[in-house]
């Protein structure tokens, strides 16, 4: 594992593989071992020829802890993988990331369009533009004393797996409760590169079906995006 300097916060990455870069960007309260390592898609991806770049957001796995909520703004965090790719002189680059790493890679596309050569916006669907509900009773349960004081069954399932994965509790606990920034369809609308969108039926009760009431609005100017769903 190694790290870098993200505008004062220590950042950990991997760089493994040659060939076209992927940058692989992971979920809440996860990180780089659990969501890309251990289900296989490093090695899938460096054997498929590709150099393959994954990144410990801040606050998770070995990046830099932080326990104020506004540094946690997904624009934020964006520009911790944009500079990672700047730090390893990578110009452009195909990313993937996996619900809230999702929302960091629309992000990362909207503001570094001449960075991202194509994206996957995975686990998270139309509630990317909605937005999630349900962060106060989560960090409340990120902050109790022991998950046995934890009553709600979708908070207590976001602390299992925080525990499971050997988190920072409280950092995340600062990350769940920054203030979201919207990303409106028209934004979205705007993005010019390949997508696709990938929600398994079981991601449904978090990230919702990848299409619904906006999802016209993009597709008609993206006509290169795709919306795959599977698992109905």
């Amino acid at each position: 594992m190694k790290s870098f300097d993200s505008d004062g916060i220590k950042i950990a990455y991997i760089d493994e593989g040659e060939g076209d870069p992927v940058l692989l960007i992971h979920g809440f309260a996860s990180n780089i071992a659990t969501n890309w390592v251990d289900t296989g898609w490093v090695g899938v991806l460096t054997r498929a020829g590709r150099r393959v770049i994954a990144i410990d957001n801040r606050g998770h796995g070995r990046s830099e802890k932080l326990y104020d909520p506004e540094k946690y703004a997904a624009s934020l965090m964006a520009q911790d993988a944009g500079r990672l790719l700047d730090h390893l002189e990578v110009s452009r680059a195909d990313v993937m990331g996996y619900s809230m790493g999702a929302r960091i890679t629309a992000f990362l596309t909207m503001t570094r369009p001449d960075t991202v050569r194509s994206a996957i916006f995975a686990g998270l669907g139309i509630n990317m533009v909605r937005g999630l509900g349900g962060a106060g009773p989560i960090a409340s349960a990120l902050e109790a004393p022991s998950i046995d004081d934890v009553t709600n069954e979708t908070a207590r399932t976001f602390r299992a797996f925080a525990e499971a994965t050997g988190s920072d509790l409280l950092a995340l606990a600062a990350c769940i409760r920054a203030s979201r920034d919207k990303i409106t369809p028209e934004a979205l609308a705007q993005i010019e590169v390949p997508v696709l969108v990938a929600v398994q039926g079981r991601d449904w009760r978090i990230a919702e079906r990848p299409g619904g009431p906006y999802s016209g609005r993009p597709s008609a100017r993206n006509k290169r995006a795709r919306s795959y769903e599977s698992g109905r």
